[in-house]
């Protein structure tokens, strides 16, 4: 099945209410995925289906660092956002997408659907966007 969007995931989103995402203290990955994975909005955890395979790339990804601690935007905005350090691999590696998760139950955050098969000559790199309350990559309105 083909990529069909980027999403936040269901298990994120009620994850947010119950408790069990913590992007003060936890660990979350990225991980690379094929045009064969199967990711969308009902993704419940990381999974190597569809996965990419390729020299430079280890199965689960890379952790990611959070360069912005949960924080909401200047008055009169209230959204929340949490952002991300840039990912990269070494290697020649083909993607057509990826999925952000957290460490231990490896629960599903979000898909990143990038649009077509991204391939690196040396070095594949995940670009986040800036770090605000209107461009990070996760942001609760």
């Amino acid at each position: 099945m083909a990529f069909t969007g980027n999403y936040s995931c269901n298990t994120f989103r009620t994850g947010l209410l119950n408790g069990t995402f913590n992007f003060t203290s936890g660990t979350f990955y990225i991980a690379l995925y094929t045009n064969e994975a199967t990711l969308d909005a009902s993704t419940t955890a990381y999974t190597t289906t569809g996965e990419v395979v390729a020299a430079g790339y280890t199965a689960g990804g890379e952790i990611l660092v959070i360069n912005q601690t949960p924080t909401t935007g200047n008055a009169p905005n209230t959204t929340a956002y949490v952002s991300f350090a840039n990912a990269s691999w070494t290697g020649v590696i083909t993607a057509r997408g990826a999925l952000i998760y957290k460490a231990g139950d490896n629960g599903a955050v979000c898909v990143l659907d990038f649009g077509a098969n991204k391939t690196s000559a040396a070095t594949f790199v995940v670009q986040f966007p800036a770090a605000t309350d209107t461009t990070a990559i996760i942001r609760i309105v």
